[in-house]
């Protein structure tokens, strides 16, 4: 019996140690060395000291900022640790309550016409650290007001830090809401 399972037993520490470690390791190494900015998890330094990731989004409540889309990480808003969807289908009376305390928040901030969806409703992980470029045109108005700004001084502001396409057709435009609104700052700085 034993020469059955000492073959067994050799191939799994093996495979263990090759693909459980070995490789794991080889390809943190290659990442590192091949695209060092992303394997440190594209930080984002403004002064010398890191103010965020390109890859997780942050909570900004003030209207003074760009609002991110709605955090589905639980009571923590943006909370890497608790990553996760809400997982509530379309007739969840919880997601539709939901959706619509989300648009009131924005119709008392003074948004009118239609509401972008990502405005409303958290992204896959809860962390998504982009909206549309149409979530952020409809923050604008509460934008200039609160700075002191016109408005087409915040539309160019999109503009120059909008994304476009992956590979040019791949998703939709996009503004990352971390480097808007330090760009934001800068502008007024």
């Amino acid at each position: 019996m034993l020469t059955h399972i000492r073959p067994a037993l050799v191939l799994t520490a093996l495979f263990t140690l090759l693909l459980g470690l070995a490789y794991p390791l080889a390809m943190t190494g290659i990442a590192g060395l091949a695209f060092p900015r992303q394997a440190g998890g594209s930080l984002i330094e403004r002064g010398g000291i890191v103010v965020g990731s390109e890859l997780i989004g942050q909570s900004f409540a003030s209207d003074r900022y760009f609002w991110p889309r709605p955090s589905a990480t639980g009571p923590d808003a943006y909370n890497a640790s608790a990553s996760s969807g809400s997982n509530l289908g379309p007739t969840s009376a919880k997601l539709r309550d939901t959706v619509a305390a989300n648009i009131a928040k924005l119709r008392a901030s003074g948004v009118t016409g239609p509401v972008p969806a990502d405005a409303v409703t958290a992204s896959g992980s809860g962390l998504d650290p982009d909206i549309s470029t149409e979530f952020a045109h409809v923050q604008a108005p509460r934008i200039a007001a609160a700075r002191g700004l016109s408005e087409k001084d915040v539309w160019d502001l999109i503009a120059e830090v909008q994304e476009g396409r992956l590979m040019g057709f791949i998703g939709e435009p996009r503004v990352n809401v971390l480097k808007l609104n330090l760009a934001l700052d800068k502008l007024q700085g």
